[in-house]
């Protein structure tokens, strides 16, 4: 059986992936504006959330359906633990937790684990795919935005077990693609994977105050450097 979940799960969410790009801290990320504490934040919530998912992906691995798409190389939780030790030191575990948006969007994970374990899929598609995706995009604008170090904050990115990502992406479609499920449940599917795109943003969103914040205090000191640099070019002119 067939189920060509992987292409109706590309135009299912469409609309929702588009949303969530022009979301304030995204499209500002993008455009090559990222501060740090907002940042690092970002990566605290991601934590908690992909320790969730593969967590129960790791219980659900016997799961018919999970099982097909079981591909442990894709964990990013190990990954992320060094960003945080990176950003908040050797002490990381005692200075994170999880905002209100990532409690829900970890609650909606273990729920579906727990009720409807073939729904993963849509979380695992979520967010994998566009860690494959986009991640040496993604990476470059990080490092350029906050000067970082090559190695240094970004392990996030990186999926050293993996040497194609292209080619991996492929298995991982067709993976999908072949999965024993029929069309009222491979709607399903498409319909969590929308709602993990809105959980995702709900998380972006509640770091728009503390980014736009820490704008202003940017701009602030760069005004105020550059009117002390006016005053002291006017006391030496006179």
């Amino acid at each position: 059986m067939s189920s060509n979940l992987a292409t109706k799960l590309r135009e299912g969410t469409k609309k929702s992936h588009t949303m969530a790009e022009n979301t304030g801290f995204i499209a500002c990320f993008l455009k090559g504006t990222v501060e740090k504490t907002s940042y690092r934040t970002l990566v605290s919530d991601l934590y908690f959330v992909y320790s969730a998912m593969e967590e129960e992906l790791e219980r659900q691995k016997d799961h018919p359906i999970i099982s097909q798409i079981y591909f442990p190389e894709l964990n990013r939780k190990p990954a992320l633990e060094q960003d945080l030790y990176y950003y908040y030191g050797a002490n990381w575990r005692d200075n994170i937790a999880p905002s209100a948006a990532a409690q829900d969007y970890i609650a909606r994970i273990r729920a579906a684990s727990n009720t409807a374990p073939e729904l993963l899929v849509a979380h695992s598609y979520t967010r994998y795919l566009g860690d494959l995706s986009g991640g040496q995009i993604l990476k470059g604008i990080a490092q350029r935005g906050m000067n970082l170090v090559e190695g240094e904050g970004t392990n996030f990115y990186e999926f050293p077990t993996i040497a194609d990502e292209k080619a991996f992406k492929a298995k991982y479609r067709q993976a999908m693609n072949d999965l024993p499920v029929d069309e009222a449940t491979a709607n399903r599917i498409v319909d969590e994977a929308n709602d993990a795109f809105g959980m995702n943003m709900k998380m972006f969103k509640e770091l728009e105050g503390s980014l736009i914040k820490a704008i202003g205090v940017m701009l602030f000191n760069s005004l105020t450097r550059r009117r002390n640099r006016g005053s002291t070019e006017l006391v030496t002119a006179e």
